[in-house]
């Protein structure tokens, strides 16, 4: 029985003279309130445990006024380079004007956005834009609001469609689908399953070992489904070699299992294709697209199936409605920022722009990984889906003294990527993130209109941090906290 102390009894609201309407923060006030009063708010009423680690990195000082491009631009008028980028939100930066001027004719206008009773001009749009980008057969649209929407779509279509006979679904290690509660029971990490209750009818194998899925589907005719991410990002940028996926889409086919690759992080451009599996000439049965589809101004998520496998689940007017849109997929207003974005992401060649800005970046990492070898471990990635992996914290000390502390690397895991990124925000006002799974990684998804100038500016800032050694790294993260 759940325990909660100090109960308070509220008696009915009287009904005479009306609704007394509450003391609500107006939109200018909100605009207006201070560090205090938004740090107060947000461990009142938001998340008081997020509030430690947003302290511990610094986080918590900064009032964002305003972001263009590829900056933020603070309470103090500090640009500081996003190199974070909304977990790849943020295909192109900050309130592109494109995308501004599409939205605000939709609004002008008083076009509609709900797209429930009626047809809506705008979501078919979109699902026929989507269709084009996609290769093969991938041409059947779901839409949402979010990637894990996108994800639950995707395995619930690829279940059916496999049949009742088959319900077993393969998930990797260190995979991450979401955290609703259908596809928390893919998402490998305990951090976020907890002490929940989450179905039982997965496989769980290695990521990037072909024959270990061959394994699974050799030794259990239940299954139905495979879903893997093609670049798994909180696994810390992990890729799998061509020759897998190729061997994947043979044992698929083979075995008769849907596969489904969630590109929710890594498609849309950010690999350098518009699709990483693209990279490997294959197609996947179902996707998932979110993040930046929405091109960073809506919540939009896609699931995309081949043809045949959807009219499978969902083909006739008794299935039909089984998983339809939900009342914000398909909004009026979200479609049309949605149709803008991709429209752009083509006009500005920003797919491209992926390509060559991420393998100058690579390649200007790569070199700083042979200057600090003791620091950095490893430099990994595909376009703007980059990782930064530090060495276990003993490593970087003198030999002398690597016995004793590497007794507790594990305790520190996360403590030199967490230092490192607190100071390239105190210091050098650059923006990174992290992943879940491997805390040594930082996690590098900037803007797709970022210019080899921002990479450059963020090496430079690297080069220089790195360069004060572990020792004062240490001690000027020490400081930061005092200060």
């Amino acid at each position: 029985m759940l325990d909660i102390p100090n109960r308070i009894a509220v008696a009915a609201p009287s009904l005479d003279g009306g609704v007394t309407k509450p003391d609500l923060i107006t939109v200018e006030q909100a605009k207006a309130m201070s560090i205090g009063d938004i740090t107060t708010a947000f461990k009142e009423h938001l998340n008081p445990g997020q509030l430690h680690f947003m302290k511990l990195l610094g986080f918590h000082k900064v009032k964002i006024e305003s972001a263009e491009g590829m900056f933020y631009t603070d309470q103090n008028g500090r640009k500081i380079l996003d190199f974070f980028g909304g977990f790849g939100s943020l295909a192109f930066g900050h309130n592109h004007p494109r995308i501004l001027d599409a939205r605000q004719k939709f609004q002008d206008e008083k076009r509609h956005e709900i797209a429930i009773a009626f047809m809506s001009q705008y979501a078919a749009a979109l699902a026929k834009n989507i269709a084009a980008c996609s290769p093969g057969d991938l041409n059947m649209v779901f839409l949402g609001s979010s990637g894990s929407e996108a994800m639950e779509a995707a395995v619930k279509l690829a279940e059916r469609a496999a049949g009742p006979k088959r319900p077993k679904v393969v998930h990797a290690e260190n995979s991450f689908h979401g955290k609703t509660k259908g596809v928390l029971a893919i998402t490998d990490g305990q951090l976020y399953r907890a002490d929940f209750k989450v179905t039982d009818n997965t496989v769980r194998v290695p990521f990037a070992d072909i024959d270990a899925v061959e394994n699974a589907f050799k030794s259990d005719p239940e299954i139905g489904v495979i879903v893997l991410e093609t670049i798994q990002g909180g696994g810390g940028i992990i890729q799998a070699p061509a020759e897998y996926w190729q061997k994947l889409r043979a044992l698929c086919d083979k075995y008769g299992v849907l596969w489904v690759a969630d590109e929710v992080q890594c498609g849309y451009g950010r690999s350098g294709r518009f699709y990483a599996f693209e990279h490997y000439g294959v197609v996947p049965d179902v996707t998932a697209l979110a993040k930046s589809l929405g091109a960073g101004k809506a919540a939009v998520g896609a699931m995309i199936a081949r043809r045949e496998v959807y009219m499978k689940a969902y083909g006739t007017p008794k299935t039909a409605m089984i998983h339809a849109m939900a009342t914000f997929g398909g909004m009026g207003e979200a479609c049309v920022t949605a149709i803008e974005g991709i429209n752009v992401l083509y006009d500005e060649h920003l797919i491209d722009r992926a390509a060559d800005s991420g393998e100058y970046l690579l390649e200007r990492l790569q070199a700083l990984k042979g200057k600090y070898p003791k620091i950095i471990k490893d430099v990994r990635g595909k376009g703007l889906m980059v990782g930064l992996e530090f060495q276990d914290f003993s490593q970087t000390l003198p030999m002398v003294l690597r016995p004793v502390v590497s007794m507790l690397d594990d305790k520190l895991k996360g403590s030199l990527s967490g230092f490192i990124g607190a100071l390239l925000l105190r210091d050098y006002d650059v923006l990174v993130a992290f992943t879940e799974y491997n805390r040594n990684v930082i996690r590098l998804e900037p803007p797709l209109i970022c210019e080899r100038a921002h990479v450059d500016q963020f090496i430079a800032a690297l080069d220089d941090l790195l360069g004060r050694g572990i020792v004062r790294i240490v001690k000027d993260f020490v400081g930061s906290q005092i200060g």
